[in-house]
This record gives C-alpha cells, structure tokens and sequence, in this order.
C-alpha cells in the first residue's frame, strides 16, 4: 500500500496556559496543506516493493537510514540525509503501538521523506497517522477514525488531526479536535508556502519563550470575519519569540504582504511561513 501524504498549517496559534503534565494548552485551526508531502509504503514483511529499487537508485548511501527491530523493517530516503535513527522514526512507533494491542504480522515500512523536516507543517506526524491508517486498512483492525486518533495522539500532539485531515479546530494540546466548515476555496483564498532553507527553529526553544495568556478574541470567532480581518486579529503565539532570533522569519513574512496576501503567518513554531491571496 502506497500512500501520499501531506503536511499542514496553522491558522492562528494562542497558547493558552501550562499545564500539570508540562505541556500547554492551545487553540489553532489546523488546514491540510498538499504543497508538500512525502511517499509512505505500508507493505506485509513477505510482499514484494514497488519503491525500494528506485529509492536505493535515487539517494546515496548516506541519504538513506535502514533499520530492522523485531517484526518491522523500516527504511527511510531524503535528499538532505536522515539524521535521526530509522528504528525511532514516528512510522516505527505508529507499528509499534498497534502491534503491543494486536500482534500485527510483520511489515516493511517505505518512508521517501520530500516534506520538509521541523518547519511547523507536521510532516512526521502525518507520515504516523498515515502509518497507523495504512495498518488498520492492511490487516483489517475495523478501528474508527475516532479510535485511531486516540492512538495517535500518543504519538505526538498534532498527530490525531491527519487521520481526519480535514480543517479542524484543535484545543487541549493540539489533540482535541473539532470539524469545522472551512473552506479556503468558497472564501476565494488561496495558500502559498514559503519554507526557508538553512533555517531549524526548536519547538522546546519556542515555548520557553512564551507567556501563555487568553486571546481577547477566539479564533472560531476571528475566521467568521472577512480575511481581510485577519491580519490584525489572527495571531500565532510563537512568531514574536521566533521572530525576535531569526529575523530574516518576519521579513519574509513582510514580504508575502508586500506580494499581495492578504494574511500571512508562521505555520505552528515555524520556519515555514505561509500567505492566503485573494483570487
């Protein structure tokens, strides 16, 4: 099973207060994002690869991260190198949390990583709730969405929105989710993404500098405005400390507002910025 999945955005970020577990409650609205997305293959441990032989061809030895532990095979393919161990990679711990409930068979796992990797569009939490769909789907579990996004949130705080993948309200830690009718084509808006290169921002590094505090105005409420509204209502948390060390952030920010959008904004803790232009 062969599976494209994509990254996210947030439509506004008010980090609430800090909880008793360490982390914060938040708000966001989470929109599915396709500019980017990553090539995931779910596969039994007999069956046979369509994307292993093109992945070996395409990437070097060093862009490549393989690793087997117990039942799972897991390889993973990028462009700038894997620098983090295959065996501990999002898509290893969705099997490995399925398999501890159901003694899954054992399964060969395909990640091409094309997403970029922490820029705040949620690409590794995609590839897991992805993962965790492909298994329920491969070996015929029957769980619910709704179950599903219970395992997911396990695996990290916005992983539960990708099993829906629709826009949603997210609340708690980000795993308390709510539908939403949001629609970027009815308001004639549309989403550009900007990812600069060379530039990690650290989300533990992002929240150290924040001072949790209540919005005067939710952002349910904000997004019922015309977008035109936006700019001064819509705020992310995270862009004053971020912006404050890596100012070259605020400036392509200033820039997609010079280009035309009508809103623009870090996406979660950043770097990846992202404008919505009228059409």
């Amino acid at each position: 099973m062969t599976l494209q999945t994509n990254v996210k955005v947030n439509l506004g970020l008010n980090v609430l207060r800090k909880r008793e577990d360490g982390f914060h409650d938040i708000e966001t609205l989470f929109l599915p994002c396709h500019e980017y997305s990553d090539v995931l293959e779910v596969i039994t441990g007999d069956d046979y690869s369509r994307t292993s032989a093109s992945l070996f061809a395409r990437y070097g030895e060093d862009q490549v991260a393989q690793a087997v532990d117990g039942k799972l095979m897991i390889t993973i393919a990028r462009k700038e190198g894997v620098d983090w161990a295959a065996e501990k990679d999002l898509c290893a711990r969705a099997y490995s949390l399925l398999d501890k409930d159901f003694d899954l068979p054992p399964v060969k796992i395909f990640l091409e990583k094309k997403a970029p990797v922490g820029a705040g569009l949620g690409g590794g939490s995609a590839d897991a709730a992805f993962t965790l769909k492909a298994l329920n789907e491969l070996f015929s579990l029957s769980l619910s969405d709704e179950t599903l996004a219970r395992y997911a949130s396990r695996l990290g705080s916005d992983c539960a929105f990708f099993v829906f993948n629709t826009p949603m309200l997210g609340s708690g830690r980000g795993e308390v989710l709510e539908s939403v009718d949001f629609d970027l084509e009815r308001l004639g808006l549309q989403l550009k993404v900007l990812v600069p290169e060379g530039i990690s921002v650290s989300t533990a590094q992002a929240y150290r500098g924040i001072v949790p505090k209540e919005p005067e105005m939710r952002i349910r409420d904000i997004l019922a405005l015309p977008p035109e509204r936006w700019k001064d209502l819509l705020v992310n948390d995270f862009e004053q400390t971020v912006f404050s060390e890596h100012k070259e952030l605020a400036a392509i920010r200033q820039s997609l507002y010079d280009s035309g959008a009508v809103y623009a904004a870090m996406s979660g803790s950043g770097s990846a910025l992202f404008g919505l232009y009228l059409y």
